[in-house]
């Protein structure tokens, strides 16, 4: 009976290990460095490009395009690919970055995605596809730019598909003070989420902007290259990097589902309600998962520890029973045999 139920325990087990990697993300590349210092060793991941250099007064890395130089880059050393096949599983990815912009002329930056090797215009429209979440500081009415403080998305080509006012969350892109941003892709839900804030402030629960987009399907398997770029190349602003985070992790193929449109049926603060229920319940199947598994490996544990413990049970010799007995007759019997003869006396 022991057996049997060990059995079925370590099937639990087991079947927990599986579900728990199917449930995570297997960590594919990351990497974070939070200065670009002398003694920084960012030159193992990222490659600046053209007007890109590090300044070693503010450990950072300072983007621009003066000049006859073109915009510069920092750009990911390793391309990816958003579709793992082997594994049948799509790619996610985030960035956080911190950086700041001056007051000069400049379009500001922007976080790009090209197909691998097309580097010397990365947004060249003519050749590639390409996606760019920008931070514009200059409202050109050619593109329909709706100020100079914006964020926009970008697919291939520079009419912002969607764009949020940087002024309703109370910032600045030109303040000159340190800004932080993350860039999030789920590929489960095919959506961008843009956030922004300032430096040592919380991340946002609501992000500023988010976009809905199939990226595994945009280049159809082809290797892409990530990276950060000034928008101008004849400007003088200044766009520093000072701190960058990038992580890319694949999830299970099942997981996928069919992106919808929130805007056909519900506002903004009825998405947010609803992406909150959502994560709820996923929290609660997690933790029923994990709870159901943890509780099948402590029971293995214990029967496994129980049924060592019972093959071991030490056999106490007979005498050992038998000679307190035998010790306490003969004391009896002496002491009945002096009270008989203490009486007779």
């Amino acid at each position: 009976m022991a057996s049997f139920s060990s059995s079925r325990d370590l099937m639990a087990f087991l079947l927990l290990c599986f579900f728990l990697k199917a449930w995570s993300a297997d960590s594919s590349g990351s990497f974070y460095f939070k200065n670009f210092g002398k003694d920084s060793n960012f030159t193992s991941q990222l490659v600046l490009y053209d007007d890109a250099k590090v300044d070693n007064d503010s450990s950072s890395v300072q983007i621009s395009g003066s000049g006859v130089i073109p915009a510069g880059r920092i750009v990911l050393k390793n391309p990816i690919n958003l579709v793992d096949v082997g594994l049948m599983k799509k790619v996610s990815f985030s960035m956080h970055f911190v950086f700041s912009m001056s007051r000069e002329n400049g379009d500001g930056l922007a976080f790009y995605m090209v197909p691998s090797g097309f580097l010397l215009n990365p947004f060249d429209q003519r050749k590639l596809q390409f996606l760019a979440i920008e931070f514009d500081t200059f409202k050109d009415e050619k593109y329909g730019d709706v100020n100079g403080n914006h964020v926009g998305v970008d697919v291939d080509s520079l009419v912002s598909v969607k764009v949020s006012n940087v002024s309703s969350i109370h910032l600045e892109l030109t303040s000159g003070e340190k800004l932080q941003a993350w860039i999030d892709y789920e590929a489960s839900s095919e959506r961008f989420e843009i956030r922004l804030s300032k430096l040592g402030s919380d991340r946002p629960v609501e992000p500023l902007l988010f976009y809905s987009i199939d990226l595994s399907t945009m280049w159809e398997g082809m290797d892409v290259s990530v990276g950060l770029s000034s928008l101008k190349g004849n400007s003088s602003q200044t766009c520093s990097i000072y701190s960058l985070r990038f992580e890319s992790r694949t999830v299970p193929h099942w997981m996928h589902s069919e992106p919808v449109d929130p805007n056909k049926f519900m506002h903004k603060g009825d998405e947010v309600r609803a992406s909150r229920r959502n994560d709820c319940a996923l929290r609660i199947l997690t933790a029923l998962i994990l709870g159901t598994g943890f509780g099948a490996l402590g029971a293995f544990f214990v029967l496994s520890v129980w049924t060592i413990l019972g093959k071991r049970r030490p056999v106490v010799p007979e005498e050992y029973h038998v000679q307190p007995e035998e010790s306490e007759y003969k004391k009896l019997s002496v002491s009945a045999n002096k009270t008989v003869e203490d009486g007779i006396k």
